[in-house]
């Protein structure tokens, strides 16, 4: 069965994730439609990944009844309000991460879901790399042993890109960058909230994260540290210490396409693209896409690699965060 794809939005994400459908077979996933504000935009990006349909509007993309799962690759600020349009014209989603600004917004995105009895999955790609699946697999044998500290680095400068460095635009390290990290720490210790949060940070003139450290302790006296940063170039590393072994990601913690296993390198690399990509690694985003496709033929209304519960979490971690670092946008405030 091939499952249908509308693509709202028709930025350099969109872009980069129909690139990725591209590369899993055509009888599996299909893209459709694609809507964006503009419709010359939505008719250049039709043309360019060869789409049969190009909307002005995202009401006409939720108005479309050949569309099984609507991709939402606008910025976040607008994921509350797409992601309810498209459930609540019974449309199941996969949107961008965040999920949503906090969360009471995501709180509200997974009620709408689960009124309109669709799927909803918020898109940590990472989850679904073959290296991550790997990660769990290894975690679960007890191949480490106990897990007593996770350290995970994200930074890149991105101080010349106004959705960064922009408050309405939803700007600033932790929700671009450090979810990352927070996903790759919530992952290895299994969902569970952790007992404290220490975060401090250094915030630019607007008002944003530009550069943010956060110490996580949980139950058993289990440790984790991230450091994320839209000013700083990092290593970009990610490391799972336990009392028999070490498993670390050399680069790309968002992406990962090698691990050491106590010494051990293994390479999974990702496929190559049909057209040029926007950003590292992006085809990979094929993992979660077909994930998406297994769940909707097991009717499946959320993930069991990326939960609603684990969203849920994310955002609650986030917003604490911000709160100590002192990040406020206007969604906070209503």
């Amino acid at each position: 069965m091939s499952i249908r794809w509308g693509i709202c939005g028709a930025g350099k994400i969109s872009h980069d994730f129909t690139v990725a459908l591209r590369t899993l077979p055509p009888e599996d996933h299909q893209v459709v439609a694609v809507a964006a504000r503009k419709l010359e935009d939505a008719q250049a990006f039709a043309k360019t990944h060869s789409i049969s349909r190009a909307y002005g509007s995202y009401d006409e993309l939720a108005r479309d009844q050949d569309i099984d799962v609507v991709y939402v690759g606008v910025i976040h600020p607008c994921h509350l309000s797409t992601s309810l349009l498209f459930m609540n014209a019974k449309k199941n989603v996969l949107c961008e991460k965040p999920l949503a600004m906090n969360s009471r917004e995501v709180q509200q995105i997974i009620a709408c879901a689960k009124m309109n009895d669709v799927f909803l999955m918020e898109a940590v790609w990472t989850r679904f790399f073959p290296a991550s699946k790997e990660i769990k697999r290894l975690l679960a044998q007890g191949e480490l042993g106990d897990v007593k500290m996770v350290r995970a680095e994200f930074g890149v400068s991105l101080t010349h890109v106004p959705r960064s460095i922009q408050k309405e635009q939803g700007g600033g390290s932790v929700l671009d960058l450090g979810i990352y990290c927070l996903q790759f720490i919530c992952m290895v210790y299994n969902g569970e909230k952790p007992e404290s949060i220490q975060a401090t940070g250094v915030c630019n003139d607007a008002g944003l994260d530009d550069t943010v450290v956060v110490t996580l302790k949980f139950s058993k006296n289990r440790l984790a540290v991230f450091t994320c940063s839209m000013a700083l170039e990092l290593p970009n590393d990610g490391v799972i210490v336990g009392t028999k072994g070490t498993i670390r990601i050399p680069a790309h913690i968002w992406s990962p396409t090698s691990l050491v296993v106590n010494g051990k390198e293994t390479k999974y690399p990702v496929p190559e693209p049909g057209l040029p990509l926007n950003f590292l690694n992006s085809t990979g985003m094929r993992y979660e896409a077909e994930e998406v496709r297994q769940c909707l033929l097991k009717g499946l209304k959320e993930s069991a690699g990326m939960t609603h519960a684990d969203s849920v979490l994310l955002a609650e971690l986030e917003d604490e965060i911000r709160r100590q670092v002192g990040v406020v946008y206007s969604q906070d405030l209503e």
